[in-house]
């Protein structure tokens, strides 16, 4: 047996989680007293530049070339 939680939208049932029911399964439902803000769809986002909120740019400009500086301060045997 599993519980999961979610909302009645006016028209049909929804899930907070993502459940794998089959086709004919049979449910229990119980609708409790408390109410809920629904959650609106969206699509999920990647997660490309999730922390860009942490980004510095004077760090940044010194992170340009660093790579390269560090491999001839390290290995540039002239």
């Amino acid at each position: 047996m599993l519980a999961v939680q979610g909302y009645y939208d006016g028209e049909a049932i929804k899930t907070f989680e993502k459940i794998s029911a089959k086709p004919n399964q049979r449910v229990l439902i119980t609708l409790l007293d408390d109410f809920v803000e629904p959650v609106p769809y969206s699509r999920k986002k990647g997660v490309r530049g999730i922390l860009s909120h942490y980004a510095n740019p004077v760090l940044a400009q010194k992170e340009n070339g660093a790579w390269e500086r560090a491999a001839v301060e390290n290995y540039d045997t002239v």
